[in-house]
């Protein structure tokens, strides 16, 4: 079942990134295809068959792991900067690419790369399993590691939220607030998975559902509101969602 879940959401998440490669190399629109093809690296890197292998391409050290963590990153801001300005959300964009914002990043960026030259990463290893299993020092630096890589995602996605639950309530095109619905239950998936190191053991499968969940309401959601501009045939919607003063 996981399986077919990983495979499902890397086939969503490539097939729309190729249906963006057009536009992209005309020069529109250039940040969905980054978008979408970061989403689909770091499904890619999740999978345990593609993950070993690009490892051991790396030099078997899970140099995998740390370069799917700042894919992460990296779609998530330009995900943040997408959707931000595309609702008019200018506190939110604010709260992304201002000095929290990029206080925000670069801490968690640098914690991650420290967390992760601490630890002992020889043999490659999806999700850090083996490196876990070492001692209890490996063991609690991968759980460090790891909720450090979920923080900045989890920061973005509650600047988003907001925004995302006023879209729903607005009275943009259903298209635009379904994909707005989406966008916002990606952002509640992506903030669950801070309680991660609370779930009980043999929640295994929840944490996959979680994540897996995230990708494809942030994939779908912006492949709507794309839709959702073709149709029109106008610029994608722009709702001002921050409070006029």
């Amino acid at each position: 079942m996981i399986e077919i879940l990983q495979w499902s959401t890397l086939t969503v998440c490539g097939l729309v990134a190729i249906a963006r490669v057009p536009s992209a190399v005309r020069g529109k629109n250039r940040t969905l295809f980054y978008i979408f093809a970061l989403m689909t690296l770091a499904t890619l890197l999740s999978i345990r068959a593609p993950y070993l292998a690009i490892d051991q391409a790396l030099g078997g050290v899970n140099l995998a792991n740390l370069l799917l963590r700042f894919v992460i990153f990296a779609a998530i801001f330009f995900v943040g900067i997408r959707v931000t300005r595309g609702f008019g959300a200018d506190d939110a964009h604010q709260l992304l690419t201002g000095r929290i914002g990029m206080a925000v990043m670069g801490l968690t960026s640098l914690t991650v790369l420290v967390v992760f030259l601490m630890m002992d990463t020889g043999g490659s290893s999806v999700g850090l399993v083996a490196v876990a299993g070492q001692d209890d020092k490996d063991r609690d630096l991968v759980q460090y590691y790891g909720a450090a890589g979920r923080a900045y995602p989890a920061y973005v996605s509650l600047v988003l939220l907001p925004a995302m639950v006023r879209a729903v309530h607005s009275t943009l095109p259903t298209l635009v607030r379904i994909a707005a619905f989406l966008l916002g239950t990606g952002s509640v998936a992506i903030t669950l998975s801070l309680l991660f190191p609370f779930y009980p053991p043999n929640w295994g499968a929840a944490t996959f559902l979680i994540n897996y969940t995230a990708i494809l309401c942030f994939v779908v959601g912006l492949a709507l509101i794309w839709v959702a501009k073709l149709r029109s045939g106008q610029n994608e919607p722009r709702q001002k969602t921050s409070t006029a003063k």
